[in-house]
């Protein structure tokens, strides 16, 4: 019965068949004991569940499961001929929908046109929604380092600033090797784990991480993590995993989109340094350097921004031209 409990958490087992209500009572003992039994209710959604008659059923509904389908007659034979014949179809039926939910769901997000951080938390909330978890991070590449970009719990001093070399920790492995890791207990003393005081998940039981790559190429680390122990199954792993294929090209072109907003804005704003730089240098008869020494100056005792005080020299110079009076 353990070994049955296991083997349905890992995703092994297709099809269930329960000839007694005591079985089902059993199974699902066993996998309370075993500290598993909600992982084995949510793999027993994707899988066929078989009974042999109205009891069995019956007693089914009160421990939370409907069977998929019941024996025409409430006897063994009947019953493993009739799953042998109807189960495959149940399980293209039960995998059908939710294969095209997700695809449509990845394809709608990267056909939609957003910031980085609103794309990060989008593909956050997505894969909270996907596989149960206490905390969701999603680590960022930049350069050589990952970067905590976004959180599901709140952490505004660590979210932008928390750094991890390639390597470093469970997630930095997980960058460095390009492959996921997954511990279902203890996650703390994993001789790969890495203890950071700022964030309390890390004293989190379980922990779940997968790469998102783009072109083979490394984006960065989604990871999850549950308070108490959790056994993640192949198909939530392999789930995540797919996720952090399909992903990666979505961040890198959000991010290729804000790279190319910050330049056009850097842009902007020097012309308008530029241009006020020029005004100064014309009315206070001074080099280009001190035109921009007094520009920052400025800015620093205004405690406004460059282009802020840049822009107002423009609006009080255009203000004199139109005061003029006309000859």
């Amino acid at each position: 019965m353990q070994r049955a409990a296991q083997l349905i958490v890992q995703g092994e087992i297709d099809v269930v068949l329960l000839t007694a209500p005591a079985q089902a009572e059993h199974l699902f003992q066993v996998a309370a004991a075993m500290g598993i039994e909600e992982s084995m209710r949510g793999e027993m959604e994707r899988i066929v569940i078989a009974s042999v008659g109205p009891t069995t059923s019956e007693h089914l509904g009160s421990l939370g499961m409907r069977p998929d389908f019941q024996a025409s007659h409430a006897r063994m034979g009947y019953l493993v001929e009739e799953a042998a014949k109807c189960s495959a179809e149940i399980l293209r039926e039960k995998h059908k929908e939710p294969g095209l939910d997700f695809l449509h769901e990845i394809g709608s997000r990267m056909a939609t046109s957003s910031s980085l951080r609103g794309v990060l938390r989008r593909i956050m909330d997505f894969v909270s929604s996907l596989v149960k978890c206490d905390s969701c991070f999603v680590y960022v590449l930049e350069e050589d380092e990952l970067v905590l970009r976004a959180s599901k719990n709140p952490h505004p001093e660590e979210v932008d600033y928390l750094r991890l070399g390639l390597g470093e920790g469970i997630t930095g492995w997980v960058a460095k090797n390009k492959q996921p890791v997954a511990v279902a207990c203890n996650a703390f003393q994993d001789s790969r784990f890495q203890f950071f005081n700022e964030l309390p998940e890390d004293r989190y039981e379980a922990f779940l991480s997968v790469p998102i790559l783009c072109r083979g190429r490394l984006v960065g680390v989604i990871n999850l993590q549950n308070r108490q122990p959790h056994s993640y199954t192949r198909r939530e792993i392999r789930l995540l995993s797919t996720i952090g294929f399909f992903v990666g090209a979505e961040i890198e072109m959000a991010r290729l989109e804000e790279q190319s907003s910050q330049l056009s804005e850097e842009l902007e704003v020097r012309k308008i340094v530029e241009r006020a730089k020029g005004i100064l240098q014309r009315e206070l008869k001074v080099s280009e350097e001190e035109a921009y020494l007094t520009l920052r100056r400025q800015s620093r005792m205004m405690r406004k921004t460059m282009k802020e005080v840049s822009q107002a020299i423009i609006l009080e110079k255009g203000s004199r031209k139109r005061k003029q009076p006309l000859v």
